[in-house]
């Protein structure tokens, strides 16, 4: 019996060792979801692997801040949820700091009158939402914790090592047919099924459309939800910036960046020394120095597959590997230091308008779809913030480039402006059609996650995924990729 023991221990270290490791791994893209894959896939493959991080920008991607006036403000992606593990765990690790932003007062606004104004009071904030809305804040409250508390499962299998192979599968295991559904119909839809009244969705959960993705309530359920639990309390940024967590990312995943486009992926053979043949991938890149390639055993692709973006060709695979034309919608991100022109929301004294966040419902005569006071990403002394309570920064989101009569009529004086054009995330249309994570043996699509919901934690949860999926492809480990019941599984597991 043990010598039946040590044989079948020996074909099982035979059989491990006839997988010899990656030599090399590429990831495209320096942004939360390249930056994350490069730290994961460091962690699954261990120190030997060489990973390189090609960036044609700036590290952080859509994560970014802008200077104003001695100031970084951010400029992309900007509120994080206290429920986003992989993020909270990023700030640790790399020895960030969090910062909460401060508590502003909120009102909504249709062109015409403020259908919504918070107050300081909150029993006066109750007063309003049941007098205007019923139970439908709470409702949405509940709602919505519903569809965290699946979202949260996603920790538990990544951290048993499971995996997925589409990003379908991946929501599926998360929330069932639930978030299936939600993919295909529009929040609009969705929340209509559950109950809500038009005019709550119209007043409060499309300016919360409008904000966060640029979009109404035509969207699909499943980032709608996501947008809605952005409106929860306890949100919170990285001081400094978030896109800090990129660059930390990457000194701490030990890879290479890379300053250069990628223009091209091709699949080559080549011998080894053994007299063997192995397939690898080819890599050609511009720099500013000249173009270049290199040889890759996988390839992860982290930044969107769109012409307007990517633009990266697939040389010679058979079947085609498709580069996806689906658009993204434009945000422009407009900031201005100046002095809010009250009148335009209908207040006659700018001393008596108590609102620094005000979003807007869906009004073609609207040119612009919210406007905040901001603060910087770093705290300011006090001996620094301006005494003129009613002069600060501003922050407006619009579809297109806002014009000078436009900024006038929005401020009674400005003296500084800063403008930054976004293809900021897709333009969602259910039901949606997701790409594919495997676009061929070893290349993944990180970004096919953001057709259901773009975010920066939806981002690092992808990146853990294709780190997992490599891994377990590599190694032939089919029994951790695709598991159906996970739940009740792991159950039972402990």
């Amino acid at each position: 019996m043990l010598t039946g023991f040590i044989l079948c221990s020996l074909r099982v270290v035979a059989t491990q060792k006839l997988r010899y490791p990656p030599n090399k791994i590429a990831v495209v893209g320096a942004g939360i979801g390249g930056t994350s894959a490069a730290y994961f896939l460091r962690q699954k493959f261990g120190k030997d692997v060489q990973i390189d991080i090609y960036e044609k920008g700036d590290v952080g991607g859509r994560l970014a801040t802008i200077e104003m006036e001695g100031n970084q403000y951010e400029a992309g992606g900007a509120v994080i949820h206290p429920l986003n593990l992989h993020m909270k765990m990023f700030v640790k690790e790399l020895g960030l700091s969090a910062r909460t932003p401060s508590g502003d007062l909120l009102g909504i606004y249709n062109g015409d009158e403020f259908v919504f104004e918070e107050s300081e009071w909150y029993i006066i904030n109750l007063i309003k939402m049941l007098w205007n809305y019923g139970l439908n804040f709470l409702r949405m409250y509940m709602w919505v914790e519903d569809i965290l508390d699946k979202f949260m499962r996603i920790y538990r299998y990544q951290t048993f090592d499971y995996s997925f192979s589409t990003t379908e599968s991946l929501l599926h295991a998360m929330g069932g047919d639930d978030f299936i559904t939600k993919l295909n119909i529009t929040i609009d839809e969705a929340m209509q099924k559950s109950g809500f009244t038009q005019r709550f969705i119209d007043d409060i959960v499309g300016p919360a459309m409008r904000v966060n993705y640029g979009q109404g309530i035509e969207i699909n359920g499943f980032v709608g939800a996501i947008s809605l639990a952005g409106t929860d309390s306890g949100l919170w940024a990285v001081v400094g910036g978030n896109k800090l967590v990129c660059n930390g990312l990457i000194y701490a995943a030990k890879a290479q960046l890379i300053k250069g486009t990628v223009s091209s992926v091709q699949e080559k053979v080549r011998s080894t020394k053994s007299g063997n043949t192995v397939k690898l991938y080819e890599v050609s890149y511009a720099t500013d120095t000249g173009t270049g390639l290199d040889m890759y055993d996988i390839v992860v692709i982290a930044t969107p597959l769109n012409k307007d973006i990517g633009n990266i060709a697939f040389v010679g695979f058979d079947p085609p590997i498709e580069t996806f034309s689906r658009p993204y919608q434009q945000t422009v991100t407009t900031f201005v230091h100046g002095k809010l022109n009250a009148s335009f929301f209908g207040c006659s004294k700018a001393s008596h308008f108590p609102l620094s966040e005000i979003l807007t419902t869906d009004n073609p005569k609207l040119f612009i779809r919210s406007i905040s006071a901001v603060s910087p990403t770093k705290p300011v002394p006090e001996s620094h913030v301006s005494k003129a309570s009613d002069l600060r920064v501003w922050k407006i989101f619009s579809a297109e480039v806002l014009t000078n009569e436009q900024l006038r009529q929005l401020f009674e004086s400005y003296h500084a402006v800063k403008v930054k054009k976004w293809l900021a995330y897709p333009k969602y249309n259910p039901p949606e059609k997701l790409p594919p994570i495997i676009l061929h043996r070893s290349i993944y699509y990180l970004n096919s996650i953001e057709w259901a919901a773009s975010a920066m934690e939806m981002s690092a949860v992808a990146a853990k995924n294709v780190a997992l999926l490599s891994h377990h492809q590599w190694y032939e480990k089919a029994e951790h990729i695709d598991q159906e019941n996970l739940t009740e599984r792991l159950k039972s597991e402990l």
